[in-house]
């Protein structure tokens, strides 16, 4: 009886070994499958040369915090203020829509980051506001939807860029990335593990036909 208990926990034991193995094996395969996809689809579309990227009417400054929850400046945020200063001030878009998070009343990314664009000089005429930017799928979607643009140029660090391209080609957008400067590896090694899963999320968002969380009155862009 007792070397039957012990044979059936063994077994039990094992099966559970097995479908944990199995189960990481699917996951690094998903994991592997999706950023190949996404890596692939941006081939040829990323620019970090102002002089080389193609004009577009519009750019897309994709949202993030100004500050780290330590307190300290977030650098993702300064590189991308640059770089969207810099294409404009390059004449290679007329105008940028800002895209952020503003689903609290003390957090504004969007406001926050057009008044670090007209300190770098960027009339704010030409500043466009998306307050529901809450990801970077309800950015993209509504680029097209709300403020009615087929093409753009987005602007961020090229991994998120590159996740942004292949949404936007899901959606039907011509777009192309301006690679704001990237942080050390050392110090953007959770965002780089983050967005593995992030980009599984992509797919998944539409298997199931996600949609943003708000759409609204449409924006003119003259």
């Amino acid at each position: 009886m007792v070397a039957h208990y012990v044979i059936i926990s063994a077994m039990r034991k094992k099966s559970v070994f097995f479908s944990a193995g199995l189960l990481l094996v699917i996951s690094s395969a998903a994991v592997y499958s999706c950023n190949q996809v996404i890596v692939n689809n941006a081939r040829g579309k990323l620019f970090t040369d102002v002089q080389a990227i193609p004009a577009h009417k519009v750019g897309l400054l994709l949202g993030t915090s100004k500050e780290l929850h330590n307190g300290h400046d977030n650098p993702y945020y300064d590189y991308r203020i640059k770089a969207a200063a810099q294409l404009f001030k390059a004449g290679k878009i007329k105008y940028i829509i800002v895209s952020g998070d503003n689903s609290v009343k003390n957090y504004n990314e969007p406001e926050e980051m057009r008044q670090d664009l007209m300190k770098d000089g960027v009339d704010s005429a030409v500043i466009y506001l998306d307050y529901a930017g809450f990801r970077t799928f309800d950015s993209m979607v509504r680029l097209r939807e709300i403020f009615g643009q087929n093409s753009v140029t987005v602007i961020s660090q090229a991994f998120h860029n590159e996740r942004a391209l292949y949404i936007a080609r899901r959606e039907g957008i011509e777009a192309v990335g301006f690679n704001a400067q990237d942080v050390s590896s050392r110090f953007g090694l959770a965002t780089s593990v983050r967005e593995r899963f992030a980009r599984v999320k992509v797919f998944v968002d539409y298997l199931v036909g996600k949609k943003p969380k708000f759409l609204g009155e449409k924006v003119l862009i003259l």
